[in-house]
């Protein structure tokens, strides 16, 4: 994947997913009479709003869930939807960076931790892409580890373009032009961004530093039913 010349990054961009889908992370988490749904899953800004009571009568539906998650699941999705558009259109600064992307998830037995770097200026990166090759490289077979770490890696993108944004405010009103003012905080992705030209010399959108590999190198580990209960039991307990 080619990266984009230096000079083209030096002014803001519009808002949008630093990936080649523009894509909204949507995460659910609803509890209503004693039952709890949680899901996690990409929606397309663009789609028409009707689409939202549609997805939620269809989940209501198939997973046999009392009526009024419907208006529950449609509100909650809305909202996040509602939160995207918000900046839409607004500026924001990316400049030469990569960011480190953290992953700790479990999905199903699958224990899962890695940490790699993630080129902002790569519009054609695709998180989806990524998952599948991560998953074949380590030969993990439950089909639901993929999308669960393109999704991962979806939301934390977009926390960094919500940062980029407030940057690029901050620059606008203090209009001091300073090239420091252009640096994002990442804090919630894992730490600062780096410049990307002056570490690395290849065109990729993930990368992993050689010194770093030791640090960098993927953890996953097949748990047990008696540790996933465990680790089951100690998410109900922190979620109370």
């Amino acid at each position: 994947m080619k990266l984009p010349a230096t000079s083209s990054f030096k002014a803001p961009v519009k808002f949008r997913m630093p990936t080649a889908d523009n894509l909204v992370p949507i995460r659910l988490d609803i509890e209503n009479e004693g039952q709890r749904y949680k899901d996690a899953f990409t929606w397309n800004p663009s789609d028409p709003d009707s689409e939202v009571v549609v997805f939620a009568k269809k989940t209501v539906r198939d997973l046999k869930l009392p009526p009024q998650f419907t208006t529950q699941i449609a509100q909650s999705i809305q909202n996040q939807l509602n939160e995207f558009r918000s900046y839409e259109g607004q500026d924001m600064y990316t400049a030469e960076k990569i960011v480190p992307i953290k992953l700790d998830l479990r999905v199903n037995h699958t224990l899962i931790r890695d940490q790699f770097l993630w080129d902002l200026n790569n519009y054609d990166s695709d998180p989806e892409e990524f998952a599948r090759t991560f998953c074949k490289d380590l030969a993990i077979d439950d089909p639901e580890v993929g999308p669960a770490v393109a999704f991962a890696i979806r939301e934390q993108l977009y926390e960094i373009a919500i940062q980029s944004v407030a940057s690029a405010r901050e620059i606008k009103i203090s209009k001091k032009g300073r090239r420091g003012s252009e640096h994002m905080s990442a804090s919630k992705a894992g730490g600062n961004a780096l410049d990307l030209m002056k570490l690395f010399r290849f065109n990729s959108s993930v990368v992993r530093k050689r010194k770093e590999w030791e640090v960098y190198e993927p953890f996953v580990d097949i748990l047990s039913n008696e540790e996933v209960d465990v680790l089951e039991a100690r998410e109900e307990r922190n979620t109370r």
